[in-house]
């Protein structure tokens, strides 16, 4: 009593005091399998173990995660930013693309502007404007006729050349996965030419024979003809290189000995300059034939991006994957000789633009041919272009041939990824 009036309260007992005193604790019944175990954890309590318990609704019911307010807003906020990352990357092509224009639209406007008479660009626009838009701008006359009837022509026809070419770099280093494979290495570009000369000099076909028809069995000719050498050794991407390059030098062979025997002296030098590459005589007629043969040719290699790609790891690799080897490779050679001929028809043989362009495209966008076709014809389009004004300003009162400026830049590119590529041949 007098703990009791002390502490006014009693010694609690201790657990195993009461089942002494009361007797055994009751035993819990067995709940049946199909009834839902309720926790006595109240929202935001923790339990045993240090887990905290999930929240409850004010029912006794478990929330689930998604569907708490904390991870409603959550998942709100996740949607939007996975919402802004998609547009963010479909954003990006198009970006690329813009600036890819813009950059070879600035090209052509310089390519227009400069040269023996600089002429501003504000002239350039107006000329633009007044030729396919109705202006009426006053412009002088003189200004008006170099930019439309020469400059602008001549740099339209330079970067559908430089793209074609690119592009036809890049088939061809897929087909044949080897990083020297082009037009001009492996002997079609001088197939073209041949045939090109042939039509011009010998006058093969009899007026019926167009200079691209000629020059297109030119390039299939040697295409065969390389084809058929690589067999004979063995076959390997490492054999075709080796017989484009035979290919080639019997082709040049036979083109110097046309000019030589069959032209006279203002035919030979006016062949032997186009041969180089030369992009002075080209008028609009000539941009109504690269412009659909480039554009054309891109839009079939783009159709074949996912067999390239395919390509890359064989032709073995290529067929189990379901791609057509032997159809495939038949119409992408076809379309590269289709426009390594149009262009050499047109503007002659220019060299190392569909080497070093694909691995420069390839640098930038990566393997994918996806990006990396459209990507290998802006810069290809683009490099010609620039070529194209050096060749004209390098020496004062004269015009290089295009194809010497490009072979000053791609003859060191040339032995730069020929070093890279250190394989025994």
């Amino acid at each position: 009593m007098a703990v009791d009036r002390l502490g006014g309260h009693r010694r609690r007992e201790s657990g195993g005091d009461r089942h002494r005193h009361d007797g055994p604790p009751p035993l819990r019944r067995r709940r049946s399998g199909g009834q839902a175990r309720l926790s006595d954890q109240r929202p935001g309590r923790q339990q045993a173990g240090g887990r905290a318990a999930k929240p409850h609704r004010p029912d006794g019911r478990a929330v689930d995660e998604s569907h708490h307010p904390h991870h409603r807003r959550h998942r709100g906020v996740g949607r939007r930013h996975r919402v802004l990352r998609d547009g963010a990357v479909m954003a990006k092509p198009v970006a690329v693309a813009l600036l890819a224009l813009a950059a070879l639209g600035f090209a052509i406007a310089l390519a227009a502007s400069i040269g023996e008479m600089t002429i501003p660009l504000e002239i350039i626009v107006k000329t633009v404007g007044n030729r396919l838009f109705g202006t009426t701008f006053p412009l002088n006359r003189i200004q008006e006729g170099v930019v439309w009837d020469y400059r602008l022509s001549r740099a339209l026809v330079a970067a559908c050349c430089g793209g074609a070419l690119a592009v036809s770099g890049v088939i061809l280093q897929a087909l044949l996965r080897n990083p020297l494979a082009e037009p001009y290495v492996l002997g079609i570009s001088a197939g073209a030419s041949t045939g090109a000369v042939l039509v011009m000099i010998a006058g093969i076909g009899g007026g019926a024979l167009s200079l691209s028809g000629g020059a297109f069995l030119g390039a299939v000719a040697a295409i065969a003809l390389v084809g058929l050498l690589a067999m004979g050794s063995g076959g390997g991407s490492d054999r075709v290189l080796l017989a484009g390059v035979a290919g080639s030098q019997l082709f040049n062979a036979m083109t110097s000995y046309i000019v030589t025997t069959s032209a006279n002296a203002e035919q030979a030098r006016g062949v032997l300059f186009w041969l180089l590459g030369n992009l002075g005589g080209v008028r609009w007629p000539d941009v109504g034939l690269a412009a659909p043969v480039a554009l054309g040719g891109f839009v079939v290699a783009m159709l074949h991006a996912r067999a390239l790609d395919a390509f890359a790891f064989g032709a073995d690799a290529a067929a189990s994957l379901g791609v057509p080897v032997r159809r495939v490779r038949l119409v992408l050679f076809a379309l590269t000789a289709a426009m390594t001929a149009a262009m050499v028809g047109i503007v002659g043989s220019i060299g190392f633009v569909g080497l070093v362009i694909p691995h420069a495209a390839r640098f930038l966008v990566g393997q994918g041919h996806a990006r990396l076709l459209p990507a290998a014809l802006m810069i290809g389009a683009v490099f010609l272009v620039l070529a194209d004004i050096l060749s004209r300003i390098l020496v004062a009162q004269q015009v290089l041939p295009v194809g010497v400026v490009t072979a000053l830049f791609g003859a060191p590119a040339f032995a730069v990824i020929l070093y890279r590529a250190r394989r025994p041949l």
